[in-house]
């Protein structure tokens, strides 16, 4: 098997992922609900997992990183604190429909700033124009139907120039690219646990910077007589049982990555992209998603065939034992934005696991799938 479908989960993971999230399930209990052996242990490996989240991305504070079961929930928990019905809030035209939904959950007044593909300065011109009358602006850092790296330093700059609370979707940037919250100053910093970072799913991670409003309430093994949720955080955000297995997984995928040269990881996963896109250019009838500008895509690229559609052409390949995703990946916004929405692309996502033989098998596969239906 070929997995290249990262951009929707890891498979690939190192071994001590697996082997943390074995050992947690058999060992600890839950934080915060008892003061024996086990539960302190699962106490130390949260914390442990927290801090080594908040050092790694600019967090001075760890009690600001808050555990979540995926992105989408780390988004809504933003989304629900700063944004009200009426709002004017800017987002991408790159959007997940994990920003999309939870914006027009909340009835706010929607603003997407549509730029072309791998045209960052379009796009800045754009925020800036809009961003005078926004209660808040939402941008993701890297399109998951693309790979498209939006310039969010620049967008976070201007964020904070206006006054402007910014939400930032890492879903497919945390653990590739260098993200200090530090720096980008954001109010929110949304990411999930696995993919780039290389952990179990069901986990994700919230930085906060900005007052909070709970999504959830339930118990938090503290402040139990209270009828509220705390009013200090992680516990106001963090209701109910840890996934600590995940948490525990999350930690040792944290721990790989940071292991790692700051930009190994996304020169690796571009010169697969590259190369996947340079064999695949030649093909006629199919369109490539690609740029030469390696500080404007990461490893994700997608395709489009003039004649045959996407989920053949995914489905063919499954076959092969090739395994790539077809469609609009929960982004019909990006879709939209770009002229693809018809029917979606085909997308090719990239791991620190991949290799250029694997790559290069994936393309000749595409060749001839193209070639056998095509005649």
């Amino acid at each position: 098997m070929i997995y290249l479908d990262s951009a929707a989960t890891s498979l690939q993971k190192p071994q001590s992922v697996s082997q943390s999230v074995s050992r947690a399930i058999k060992t600890l209990a839950s934080p915060g609900r008892g003061c024996y052996r086990p539960a302190m242990q699962a106490a130390d490996c949260v914390l442990d997992c927290r801090m080594a989240l908040a050092s790694y991305f600019g967090v001075d504070e760890p009690e600001n990183v808050i555990f979540t079961f995926n992105a989408t929930h780390a988004l809504n928990i933003a989304i629900n604190s700063l944004v009200s019905f009426g709002d004017r809030v800017v987002i991408s035209g790159y959007e997940h429909n994990s920003v999309l939904r939870p914006l027009y959950a909340a009835g706010a007044d929607i603003c997407i700033v549509r730029t072309p593909l791998f045209q960052p300065e379009t796009m800045l011109e754009s925020f800036e124009r809009e961003l005078r009358w926004a209660k808040c602006a939402v941008c993701t850092h890297v399109s998951n139907v693309f790979g498209y790296v939006l310039p969010i330093r620049k967008i976070a700059s201007l964020c904070r120039e206006r006054g402007v609370p910014l939400i930032i979707d890492a879903s497919q940037s945390a653990g590739v690219l260098p993200i200090d919250n530090s720096v980008l100053g954001a109010a929110f910093i949304a990411m999930p646990g696995h993919k780039g970072l290389l952990g179990p799913q069901g986990t994700g991670v919230l930085l906060c910077n900005h007052e909070t409003r709970p999504l959830m309430h339930g118990g938090t093994g503290s402040n139990s007589s209270e009828v509220l949720m705390p009013d200090y955080l992680p516990e106001r955000l963090e209701a109910g049982t840890h996934n600590v297995a995940g948490i525990a997984g999350l930690y040792q995928g944290l721990k790989f990555i940071a292991s790692k040269d700051r930009h190994c990881i996304a020169d690796h996963e571009r010169r697969l992209k590259d190369a996947l896109a340079s064999q695949l250019s030649g093909i006629d009838g199919l369109r490539v998603f690609s740029t030469n500008v390696p500080s404007l895509q990461t490893g994700v690229l997608s395709v489009l065939h003039e004649s045959i559609g996407a989920d053949e052409l995914a489905e063919q390949l499954g076959k092969r034992g090739i395994c790539v995703r077809a469609g609009l990946h929960c982004s019909p916004l990006a879709h939209e934005t770009c002229g693809t929405a018809e029917e979606g692309t085909l997308r090719f996502s990239f791991s620190p696991f991949n290799t250029l033989r694997e790559v290069h098998m994936a393309g000749e596969a595409m060749k001839k799938i193209i070639n056998n239906i095509a005649k």
